[in-house]
């Protein structure tokens, strides 16, 4: 990275110690700085969530060692083996592993748009009115054959437009945003309540299964769209990083420095509306992981907000180890993932508003 074997004139920098260096290249004229701790938390991260994945194919009816899982994986080994990866514990897998990068990068840019450690999409009502949209189609059948994903994509973004209009004063900032969520989250949550009251037995039951957030019995149909997105997003998101980082000092600076701050602000909160929406709509609101995973990676990195990137590795972790714990914990018995995040997550809130009240920030 620092350039030696592929530039003249290039040059690397040490800054604030050891942990950030600046690079400088001649040809092709490119410059940055590189955070060798972030980068090595990276690629922990990686090779975790690469064991995790591989591990959770190895759990089933029909164990499966973890050497045949790799060379399952890349196509080769016994044929029944490669079917029963491929076709029945692949699916499940890749949601999990998809869906948790689209929550820690999406409660990472909500992080650091509104320099709040409890900004998540968990607390501003996004999950929320995900839940409700398919609670409602479920209940009062009105989903019009679009299914749970559909239904939850149009409500985490119905429900971002409703928080964004009322923030609405000349311009939303952050602090704004997360006050009129809060309220949003608490009307969708009454509303999901009324309308699983009003639901007969196995309506509720079959909503309860997805409200929890759930990775049993994914296929290939909750694959797909997941992927597409996070392949569109994800750019969009890693692209916003700079322009996102300029928020953190404060709209006028920000303003001072040239950035557009409605417009960015705008982009973000779409780009990690789309990312949370499309992650809810095919593994449910599994809880705690937006607001849990940056706020890991950022203490693990040391940096001054969340890495997006790396918190999205981070959710990866997180969702793929809570349903490793979910499906072994209790013998024969298969526990909705949701369930251990919300165990493990709620802890990590409840320090956070702790740390928050004795900065004098948290009310």
């Amino acid at each position: 990275m620092s350039g030696s074997k592929t530039a003249r004139g290039s040059s690397a920098v040490r800054a604030h110690g050891s942990s950030v260096r600046t690079f400088r290249l001649t040809v092709p004229p490119v410059s940055g700085i590189l955070r060798p701790r972030l980068v090595a938390l990276g690629a922990v991260l990686a090779v975790a969530g690469f064991l995790l994945f591989c591990w959770g194919l190895t759990i089933g009816d029909y164990p499966i060692a973890f050497a045949d899982v790799v060379r399952a994986l890349a196509g080769s080994g016994d044929p029944g083996t490669v079917l029963v990866v491929e076709e029945l514990r692949l699916p499940r897998a890749l949601v999990g592993l998809l869906a948790g990068v689209a929550f820690g990068v999406s409660g990472a840019l909500f992080q650091t748009m509104t320099r709040n450690p409890l900004a998540s999409p968990d607390m501003i009502g996004l999950t929320q009115g995900a839940g409700t949209a398919v609670v409602a189609g479920i209940v009062l059948g009105w989903d019009g054959g679009l299914g749970t994903q559909a239904l939850g994509l149009f409500g985490a973004l119905a429900t971002a437009l409703v928080v964004y209009a009322l923030a609405w004063r000349r311009g939303a900032t952050g602090y704004r945003i997360i006050l009129v969520g809060i309220g949003v989250a608490w009307i969708c949550t009454s509303a999901t309540d009324y309308l699983l009251a009003r639901g007969g037995r196995f309506q509720a039951q079959a909503a309860l299964g997805w409200l929890v957030g759930n990775l049993n019995g994914r296929t290939w149909g909750q694959v797909g769209p997941l992927a597409i997105a996070l392949a569109v997003l994800l750019p969009a998101a890693l692209l916003l990083g700079r322009l996102l980082r300029t928020l953190q000092l404060g709209d006028d600076v920000a303003t001072g420095l040239g950035t557009r701050v409605q417009p960015v602000r705008l982009a973000v909160l779409l780009c990690g509306v789309g990312l949370v929406a499309f992650a809810t709509a095919s593994a449910g609101p599994v809880a705690f992981v937006a607001l849990a995973a940056p706020q890991i990676t950022q203490r693990l990195a040391r940096t001054a907000w969340p890495p997006t990137l790396a918190s999205g590795l981070t959710g990866a972790v997180v969702v793929l180890g809570s349903d490793l714990i979910a499906r072994t914990l209790v013998s024969g018995t298969e526990l909705p993932v949701g369930i251990v995040t919300g165990v493990l997550g709620a802890p990590i809130l409840l320090w956070l508003l702790v740390r928050a009240n004795r900065a004098g920030s948290g009310g």
